[in-house]
Formats: structure tokens, C-alpha cells, sequence
């Protein structure tokens, strides 16, 4: 790596403790269409598409294509549900992590799937994010594990892949991540295996939010400590 000058961060799982209403809300709307959809599956398909991951789902366990009425109304429930949901706490040690690369002169981005309208006013309160550091689902047209999210997000800091890392909590996330040639810090939040992100590619595994700002805390240090 070359002097570190961005992080990307996913959102659910990193930033937020929000997988937990994620996987209630999948769960329960597969659930209403005679679906008994495990947890798990839910974490392994973090970052998929509303779409692709009902069309996976529906080919697996009923083994056939999912109709548009299907999809739609599966999703539609699940975000009637997510609304109903308790607001998820942040992660213990981000907001601090994120004011201190700040401070440090490292980019932060957010690079997530949600096209939730409230995402940008969220990002910009909890983590002081400007909205033109946000790659969402409104901008881009594949999913995870396509590399296209951070492909984008490299594309629009104008840096070199050397001076950039990704942090993700799920092995699509992490997928996207490797395929678009970026060094991938994992960081296992949810009821994964470590194994799970290990053999999608991630280059360092943490178990948890705190472990991780300390990592990176270091890897901002060192940089100024270098300038100095």
C-alpha cells in the first residue's frame, strides 16, 4: 500500500448495527409467501440487489423463476417492515474513527446498496459524510459482488487503488471489493463464520467495530507520522 488517502466504508454492519432488522424484516416477508429463509442466507447475500436476492431465493427453494408481482410485493413488504423497525445504533468507535481520518486528511466514503431517501441527511448527521461521498444504490446498476460500487466510488475520489481500502462486513461486499482491486479489511459484525469472509478475500479479518478502529487508527498514525 501506498500512503493511505481513502477509505470506503459499507454501510449495514459497519457503520450501523442495522443487519439485525435486515434479517427479522427478509425472514418474516419470505415467510408470508411460504418460505422458511434462514438467517444466515440473509448475511451471505448482504449487498445483492432487492430483486436479485428474491430471484435467488425463489430459484433455491421453489425451484423456479420469481414473477415481477412476486418480487415486488415480497420487497414491498420488506420495506413496510423496515420502517417499523427500531433505529439502529451506531457501531462503537466509528464516529470517532471517522472524525479522526478527517482530521488526518483521509477521505472517507460510503459505499452501499440501500436506496433509502433518508440515507444522505443520515450519513451527513451521524458522520459529518458529504453526500458526494456517497455511492448508493441509486448509482449504480449492478449489485455486489460486481465490482461496479467501488469501481465508481475509486472513479469519483480520483485515486489510485494503492492509496485506497475498503471495509466490509459481508463476502459479496468483500467479493466486489477484491474484483475492483482494493485491499479489503473485513470486519465480522453479524453470525458469519470468520471463514466465511476469509475465503471471499479479505486481506485482515477484525471481530469487531473497536478492533478495527484501532487498526485503523494506526494506519492513519503511521501515514502522518511518515510525513513528518
Amino acid at each position: 500500500m501506498a500512503k493511505l488517502k481513502a477509505v470506503f466504508f459499507d454501510m449495514d454492519g459497519v457503520l450501523y448495527d442495522s443487519m439485525k432488522n435486515h434479517v427479522t424484516t427478509w425472514v418474516e416477508s419470505f415467510k408470508r409467501s411460504g418460505i422458511d429463509f434462514p438467517p444466515e442466507e440473509a448475511y451471505m447475500n448482504e449487498g445483492r440487489t432487492g430483486s436479485g436476492t428474491i430471484s435467488r431465493v425463489y430459484s433455491k427453494y421453489k425451484q423456479r423463476k420469481a414473477t415481477e408481482k412476486e418480487i415486488n410485493d415480497i420487497y414491498t413488504e420488506k420495506v413496510r417492515l423496515m420502517s417499523q423497525m427500531p433505529k439502529p445504533e451506531i457501531f462503537p468507535g466509528m464516529q470517532e474513527l471517522i472524525k479522526r481520518l478527517n482530521k488526518e486528511g483521509i477521505q472517507s466514503w460510503i459505499v452501499t446498496g440501500s436506496r433509502q431517501p433518508s440515507l444522505i441527511y443520515k450519513l451527513k448527521k451521524d458522520f459529518d459524510v458529504m453526500p458526494e461521498r456517497v455511492i448508493s444504490g441509486h448509482d449504480v446498476k449492478k449489485g455486489n459482488p460486481d465490482p461496479e460500487p467501488y469501481l465508481i466510488a475509486l472513479q469519483r475520489s480520483g485515486l489510485k487503488k494503492e492509496e485506497c481500502i475498503v471495509v466490509e462486513n459481508a463476502p459479496l461486499g468483500i467479493r466486489s471489493a477484491k474484483c475492483a482491486g482494493l485491499y479489503t479489511i473485513a470486519v465480522n459484525t453479524g453470525i458469519l463464520k470468520n471463514e466465511n469472509l476469509i475465503e471471499s478475500g479479505a486481506d485482515e479479518l477484525f471481530q469487531n467495530s473497536v478492533e478495527l478502529s484501532v487498526r485503523l487508527f494506526s494506519l492513519a498514525s503511521d501515514d502522518v507520522s511518515k510525513d513528518r
